[in-house]
């Protein structure tokens, strides 16, 4: 075992035992749809400022039909209009 690499122990116990591949399939899976959200909120939120000099506060930059939420139910963004001073 001590020769042995991480994906060659893997193919190993999936060859012995095949019910786990389900398994594995949904932790990757889940895994990587964790990792996705994870990058589109520090991408996409205007809570995260990645820049301080040239953008401080990102927030006062969104116009009021920006749609920063991942899932709007009954939010039409297109149909808003300001209601906020300008900064």
């Amino acid at each position: 075992m001590a020769g042995t690499s991480l994906g060659g122990r893997l193919y190993r116990q999936i060859k012995r035992h095949p019910e786990l591949i389900p398994m594995i399939s949904f932790i990757c899976l889940g895994m990587g749809s964790a990792g996705l959200y994870l990058l589109r909120l520090a991408l996409k939120s205007p809570d995260v400022c990645w820049d301080r000099k040239n953008n401080p506060e990102p927030w006062n930059r969104l116009s009021p039909n920006d749609q920063y939420k991942f899932f709007a139910v009954t939010t039409d963004y297109k149909s808003l209009k300001k209601d906020r001073p300008d900064f």
